[in-house]
């Protein structure tokens, strides 16, 4: 199975529209009590710079397969967006360690 460049690019596009979405509604004070620190905004905070990271990584891509862009900037840029998402993978699977680890707590 071949994943055309384009069929890529609308895919990659599709994620980005759906980080916008997440940030807008982070954003709306659903989460805290509107204060910029504690937790909430620690998690908005990785969730918003891996999107950006993804996002740069993404437009570096298209420019290269238009023929526009540097071959080093798209390595680059891809290095630094997969060490945003391992990062926040880890951070994500501590969380639900602990979170399980709470949850089997006896009270």
């Amino acid at each position: 199975m071949s994943i055309g460049a384009l069929d890529a690019t609308k895919a990659y596009g599709r994620v980005a529209s759906l980080g916008n979405t997440l940030g807008k509604a982070a954003g709306s004070g659903e989460i805290g009590d509107g204060e910029n620190s504690g937790f909430g905004a620690m998690v908005e905070n990785l969730v918003g710079g891996t999107a950006d990271k993804l996002r740069s990584a993404e437009t570096a891509s298209a420019k290269q397969v238009a023929g526009k862009g540097d071959l080093i900037d798209v390595v680059t840029a891809i290095g630094a967006a997969e060490t945003a998402l391992d990062t926040m993978v880890a951070v994500r699977d501590r969380v639900v360690g602990a979170y399980s680890e709470i949850m089997r707590m006896q009270i």
